[in-house]
């Protein structure tokens, strides 16, 4: 596998190994020793699957007390994935990242804690898989607004189909008591 930095440390993009041929092909979407090699040593404890339609977006999420960092892969169609900084004091507090992620380029994500996570499904009916590093807790569970004009995200879509709680998040502040830290 291949893994390549981003503009946001710790946020990494992996391109597996696929063997292919005429029968189609096969990867490995997971392989502890390699991925923890790689400098991903965290250990997954919940798999989820989602399926969206084009026009959709998702996020930007994250966890307060119980962060969760995610791996995230896009098994048909495609997605624009977004990682955003939401870390107080860090550096790089306010910047994104996105990676189009596809059936086609077997890429995945690893989104580490201390980031909000968002989506949107450009235009195909489009499922991804991600691993969580942690447990989803509904009562934990907080945002920022996918378009807060802050952090300026390029998003390939107009006028998203979102979800009230999506659409009701406030924007990134350094002043929010509900964000993670920067590690000293």
């Amino acid at each position: 596998m291949k893994v390549i930095g981003t503009a946001l440390p710790g946020v990494v993009i992996i391109e597996p190994k696929v063997f292919g041929d005429d029968r189609g092909f096969f990867l490995e979407t997971y392989h502890q020793q390699r991925y923890a090699a790689a400098g991903i040593p965290e250990r997954f404890v919940q798999d989820n699957h989602s399926r969206s339609v084009p026009g959709t977006l998702r996020g930007l999420h994250y966890q307060r007390e119980r962060p969760q960092g995610k791996l995230v892969r896009c098994v048909r169609g495609a997605i624009f994935d977004v990682a955003v900084d939401i870390r107080r004091g860090s550096p790089t507090f306010g910047k994104w990242v996105g990676v189009e992620l596809s059936e086609d380029n077997k890429r995945q994500l690893y989104i580490p804690h201390g980031f909000a996570h968002g989506f949107c499904v450009p235009a195909v009916v489009s499922e991804m898989e991600y691993k969580c590093t942690d447990f989803y807790h509904p009562e934990d569970e907080s945002g920022v607004i996918w378009n807060d004009p802050a952090i300026g995200i390029a998003w390939p879509i107009r006028n998203p189909v979102l979800s009230q709680k999506d659409a009701g998040f406030p924007p990134l502040t350094p002043e929010r008591r509900d964000l993670p830290p920067y590690p000293e």
